[in-house]
């Protein structure tokens, strides 16, 4: 079976994990430390806060931006259920704003729109949530010059998009309030599990900090009263344990120093997919001059206008002939507990469009021609 993707592990990653296993310290030592300056560098942004995953690092950023109960918060319904779950969990009320059908983000006339009707019956939203989904960043400008006209803050998940670019800039040094990314195993950069918040806001990064070590400090700076000595800590706020070991931060700093590598190679294969289903009845992943996609996913639909071939069939033929297909994603608005909370099927018409029809291909770096060549040859089969 060709996997939809694989984690990119060499020597260098596994001298690095060797290393630190060797060392005085497996967590809470100088290894998160050194995989956050790096990972700021890289992505030309002051604050980095790694923790245990990408969720967490939603519902922090959430928290840190001051989302709590009565907080209405905005996202895209095509995404994992974790870019919305982060806000329910802090008590906040969840809303979508469906997606643009070409570049499957969230569509800026449909923010308008929907901005333009809250602020009449006075439910703005608080933070505005949009997803890089599949590595190619949002609209973030025209999201930006909404979030100032409205007042509310932009939390940018780019759990998809480490190493994307955008206007010429990296994802994550601009525009949003904090941006979120994913070191899941299936990621551009792999720590086997982890997430990052990056900020370019001292406050927000001090409130980030703090919350994901059980809201602890021992920075004599931070507490009401003077310590009783080096042995001191005070709990300032209720937090959680959502720290990266040194183990993985190790793991990830490796990663990053092939980061540009592995992108080249992403594109590369991108390109090529391109070039072999071009004259097939699909809709092929998007592109904007702009903007560079970090081609996390490459993602197709099937042109219903040319072929009479559902996304089930297709699906049945590829997995048959040992291609790791998937779909990316379900829209969460059609969730079971979604559902619960009063969203129906027809809400978002453009997200559930794109459902009906989406494919997720396998793409990751160390993937063949010949394997990407055999892809192609069965989608044409199964499309005919």
């Amino acid at each position: 079976m060709i996997p939809y993707s694989q984690q990119d592990i060499d020597e260098t990653d596994l001298d690095a994990v060797q290393a630190v296993m060797r060392s005085a310290f497996l967590t809470q030592g100088p290894a998160g430390a050194q995989f956050e300056s790096a990972f700021a560098a890289l992505h030309d942004v002051p604050h980095a806060i790694a923790v245990c995953n990408a969720t967490a690092a939603l519902h922090l950023a959430c928290l840190a931006l001051g989302v709590g109960p009565g907080s209405r918060v905005w996202t895209s319904p095509i995404s994992f259920v974790a870019s919305a779950n982060c806000a329910l969990y802090c008590g906040a009320i969840v809303d979508f704003v469906d997606i643009d059908p070409t570049t499957r983000n969230l569509c800026v006339a449909s923010l308008k729109e929907k901005l333009q009707q809250a602020a009449r019956t006075g439910t703005l939203p608080h933070v505005l949530i949009p997803v890089h989904f599949a590595g190619l960043p949002c609209d973030l400008s025209e999201m930006r010059e909404l979030a100032d006209a409205y007042r509310f803050r932009i939390l940018e998940d780019a759990s998809h998009a480490t190493g994307a670019s955008y206007r010429g800039r990296p994802v994550g040094s601009q525009y949003a309030d904090a941006s979120v990314f994913s070191f899941h195993a299936v990621k551009i950069v792999t720590t086997g599990e982890g997430g990052l918040v990056s900020t370019r806001d001292s406050e927000i990064a001090r409130r980030v900090r703090l919350l994901r070590s059980h809201g602890v400090t021992r920075d004599p700076g931070e507490m009401e009263r003077a310590p009783d000595g080096p042995w001191y800590y005070e709990q300032m706020s209720l937090g959680f344990n959502y720290r990266l070991t040194d183990i993985q931060a190790a793991l990830g700093t490796a990663q990053l120093r092939r980061l540009d590598v592995q992108h080249e190679r992403r594109r590369l294969l991108a390109d090529r997919y391109d070039a072999l289903l071009g004259e097939m009845p699909l809709i092929l992943a998007p592109r904007r001059p702009d903007r560079e996609s970090a081609w996390h996913l490459y993602v197709v639909e099937i042109d219903e206008a040319r072929t009479n071939r559902n996304r089930g069939a297709v699906f049945a033929s590829l997995r048959s002939a040992g291609v790791g297909a998937n779909v990316h994603y379900i829209p969460i608005h059609t969730q079971p507990y979604y559902r619960q909370l009063g969203f129906r099927p027809g809400d978002f018409p453009a997200a559930e469009r794109y459902y009906r029809r989406a494919l997720t291909l396998p793409l990751f770096p160390a993937m063949t021609h010949l394997q990407q060549e055999h892809v192609a040859s069965v989608l044409r089969a199964a499309l005919s």
